[in-house]
């Protein structure tokens, strides 16, 4: 099955892709991690399609202005179109922050949670060791905090040619771990997974996306659109997806190693290119909700993910599910009323 997945990537890595045309007319975008890279490249081609407002969810601010100002330049939309906002999912706070500021916006359609960081060095920040803060439980505070203005906005502007979207960009590497942590007591992989005497950062990236993985597909089961709880359409439903850009040319593996730099040499897709399925899934339809994208298309999850729906009874999307809405609710507490 890896040669599989290993296939499947090299024929992604060369599939063409299509050029983003979908409007965002009267839309409000949020892009996190966008002043480089895939989300600098997905907000400058959602301001190119008329977004009525796209914001740069940043950590930095000198660079996310830089951001800004090479949006307006490449598309000619100025007059405030663009703003850049801080976000550091490092901090539960900060996080906490800009989801108080972004409820208060008149309206939310896309939420693109782009953010994320890779890299070996072990580091805490806040409770957790820092990939699964920032890729994990960060994500998903922000996620579950601005659910009810996604569902407001698709209940206020019911006429809009598509629902809103929650977007969470994974990755393909979910299919290189086989998360050894599963094998810890009950209601203890985060906690093993912090553990920093048996820490194997160099499977912690592939994990984290597995989690992203297991707990988006539980969040968009638990979340079903009108439409398949048999209502009328268009009454508050978000879609929620996730998906994988590809191996990129971006800064996010800036502290890999020669092995997978030589990889990005020979078979990396552009930022630009990347960031097509990232549009492309912040504007796609209710059959892409729960849904795993892959060059820009409904595409296979990994077989441990895959065999736990069907073979298992979701066991470990439940203790996944269970154990990052405890560490939620302990966050913020009754952040899971927002469902």
């Amino acid at each position: 099955m890896v040669q599989s997945a290993l296939w499947d990537f090299l024929r992604g890595q060369f599939t063409r892709l299509p050029y983003p045309e979908t409007t965002f007319t009267d839309q409000v975008v949020i892009v996190t991690g966008s002043n480089v890279g895939l989300g600098f490249e997905a907000a400058k081609h959602c301001t190119r399609l008329n977004a009525a407002k796209v914001i740069l969810a940043v950590r930095n601010l000198d660079k996310g202005n830089a951001a800004k100002r090479a949006i307006e330049e490449a598309t000619g939309r100025r007059g405030g179109v663009v703003e850049v906002w801080p976000l550091d999912l490092s901090s539960y706070e900060s996080v906490k922050a800009f989801a108080q500021r972004a409820m208060r916006l008149p309206r939310l359609d896309v939420l693109l949670e782009n953010a994320g960081i890779a890299g070996p060095p072990y580091r805490l920040a806040e409770d957790n060791e820092s990939t699964i803060t920032v890729n994990v439980v960060s994500t998903f505070l922000l996620g579950l905090l601005l659910l009810p203005k996604l569902r407001e906005t698709g209940q206020r502007y019911n006429n809009t040619p598509r629902l809103p979207h929650l977007v969470i960009v994974s990755s393909g590497v979910h299919y290189f771990t086989k998360l050894p942590e599963q094998s810890a007591p009950e209601g203890k992989i985060l906690a093993t997974l912090n553990d920093k005497a048996t820490a194997n950062m160099g499977d912690r990236y592939n994990v984290s996306k597995l989690l992203e993985v297991l707990f988006t597909r539980e969040l968009a089961a638990r979340s079903p659109l009108p439409s398949q709880a048999g209502n009328a359409r268009g009454k508050g439903g978000v879609i929620i997806n996730y998906l994988n850009p590809g191996l990129c040319h971006s800064e996010l593996a800036r502290n890999a190693g020669l092995g997978l730099k030589f990889m990005k040499f020979l078979l990396a897709r552009s930022t630009e290119v990347g960031s097509r399925t990232l549009v492309h899934a912040a504007s796609a339809g209710e059959e892409t909700h729960g849904q795993y994208l892959s060059d820009c298309k409904v595409s296979r999850v990994s077989p441990l993910v895959s065999n736990d729906t069907e073979k298992h009874g979701g066991k470990l999307h439940t203790r996944i599910w269970d154990e990052i809405v405890r560490k939620l609710e302990a966050i913020q507490p009754g952040i899971m009323q927002n469902l």
